[in-house]
């Protein structure tokens, strides 16, 4: 199992932690308060910086509730394993309502997963495949 380190950037917040045994990702919180208003988008800090094992990455996701029922998305969230800064998460209110983040609140997940390193080739084309260009909706409802 790989351990990721974390440094306290802020003693005062709780670290990440899993919600729940076999979770996939584990809750960040935010180091600041901060009224997002609609459409508007902001960059959290977190008050934490992460050692991400070589051959891995964390990926910042929502949380489900707040996405739900307040509108708020995260954005940019691949966190590499060379980055050593703090923590950022990045949001934004797609509601039409303002919403305030307290200190101290949940407002990400987080999944470290293996990456995998790919070859990437230029050629004049692509073989074929059933779906070809279709695009958004190809599928049906």
């Amino acid at each position: 199992m790989p351990t990721v380190k974390i440094k306290r950037l802020d003693s005062e917040l709780p670290l990440p932690s899993y919600a729940y045994p076999g979770d996939a990702a584990f809750d960040v919180y935010a180091a600041e308060t901060k009224t997002l208003l609609p459409q508007k988008r902001h960059s959290f800090r977190t008050g934490l910086s992460l050692e991400i094992p070589e051959g891995y990455v964390g990926l910042v996701w929502d949380k489900s509730g707040l996405a739900i029922r307040q509108g708020l998305k995260t954005l940019g969230g691949v966190i590499d394993c060379g980055y050593r800064g703090e923590l950022l998460v990045g949001m934004i209110n797609l509601s039409s309502e303002p919403y305030t983040i307290e200190r101290g609140n949940k407002i990400a997940q987080m999944v470290i997963q293996k990456k995998e390193t790919v070859t990437l080739e230029e050629v004049q084309e692509l073989s074929p495949s059933e779906r070809a260009e279709k695009r958004f909706g190809s599928s049906g409802k």
